[in-house]
């Protein structure tokens, strides 16, 4: 009779790691942000009417999340450079929303005029009073959130609650050919805020985010740097193959909700390299080393660097 007991609970045990693996192959996230979505809060109850300031918000990752935090009823503070691409984003968030143009403050910045940022942030303090999230999407911000700095948000820590999310990348704790400035820049980034989170332990209620994606669809290709300063990318290649900004956006919005301090929003074989990076580091050394050269081969061949990893790249025509 106990072996009998013994056998079930084993075959229980084997169905549920079954299931467990099935489930994580298809995953797009890491594993805590997809309990978050399915068992924590909901980013409807918990972003509603809260003032959210997004750099970077003219295109890409950025537009989409102005987009989704208006349909949700944030308030927005918009800044990016382009005063006129902010304006078009804002006329969309009217749209699929129901704030009032009051609701939406265009703020443009420059993230290299520090001289501009400490009148910037009273600007957006005095049109809303309060500040309840910064989300850093725009180009080079990790050096504008030190609490030493002028730039910071002071009003977080004198009420002691907030939250100031960044977006940086897989790139930040993976190596990646083809991308050695752009990893360089999100390590630096990725241990500057693990390093402010430390920081601020007297304030639990004030969360440093993390968002890590893997490959999205975006506009970030068109604008890569080259070897040449000034020289565009020939083709940013088929797309398809990413997830899709709205998904990508939809999970950090949730993250949020649920202030977790670190996200991975990746699909398959993305998201496995994050497991390997951080529990199996040698295994991850191999494998990066023999698709990084399949990376280096679809770029050669005019494709997008990250397509294509399991099967050989047409050649490039001219």
């Amino acid at each position: 009779m106990d072996i009998c007991w013994l056998c079930v609970i084993l075959a229980g045990i084997a169905v549920y790691l079954l299931t467990q693996f099935i489930r994580f192959i298809f995953a797009d996230a890491d594993l805590t942000l997809l309990w978050a979505a399915r068992f924590g809060n909901k980013p409807e109850s918990n972003l509603k009417g809260k003032v959210v300031w997004i750099t970077g918000a003219l295109s890409g990752i950025g537009e989409e999340l102005s987009c989704q935090l208006a349909a949700l009823g944030a308030r927005l503070v918009l800044s990016a450079r382009r005063e006129n691409e902010l304006e078009r984003v804002k006329r969309i968030c009217l749209e699929r929303s129901s704030l009032k143009a009051e609701d939406i403050l265009v703020l443009p910045l420059d993230l290299l005029d520090r001289a501009s940022h400490q009148e910037k942030t009273a600007t957006a303090l005095k049109h809303f009073g309060d500040i309840d999230a910064l989300i850093n999407n725009g180009g080079r911000t990790q050096r504008s959130l030190c609490i030493e700095a002028d730039v910071d948000l002071p009003h977080m820590i004198r009420r002691g609650s907030g939250i100031i999310a960044t977006v940086s990348s897989v790139a930040g704790f993976v190596g990646a050919p083809l991308a050695t400035g752009y990893a360089a820049s999100k390590h630096a980034g990725q241990g500057f805020f693990n390093s402010l989170r430390t920081e601020l332990a007297d304030y639990p209620n004030i969360t440093i985010s993390t968002i890590c994606p893997g490959p999205v669809i975006s506009t970030i290709v068109q604008n890569a740097f080259t070897e040449e300063l000034g020289k565009p990318v020939d083709t940013s290649g088929d797309q398809t193959h990413k997830m899709s900004t709205e998904r990508c956006v939809h999970l950090t919005l949730v993250g949020l909700a649920n202030h977790v301090k670190e996200m991975w929003i990746a699909e398959q074989p993305f998201l496995l390299f994050c497991y390997l990076w951080q529990y199996t580091p040698t295994l991850a050394w191999y494998l990066t080393n023999v698709l990084g050269k399949k990376r280096v081969q679809n770029f050669k061949a005019g494709l997008d660097a990250d397509s294509a990893y399991f099967r050989k790249p047409k050649v490039k025509t001219t």
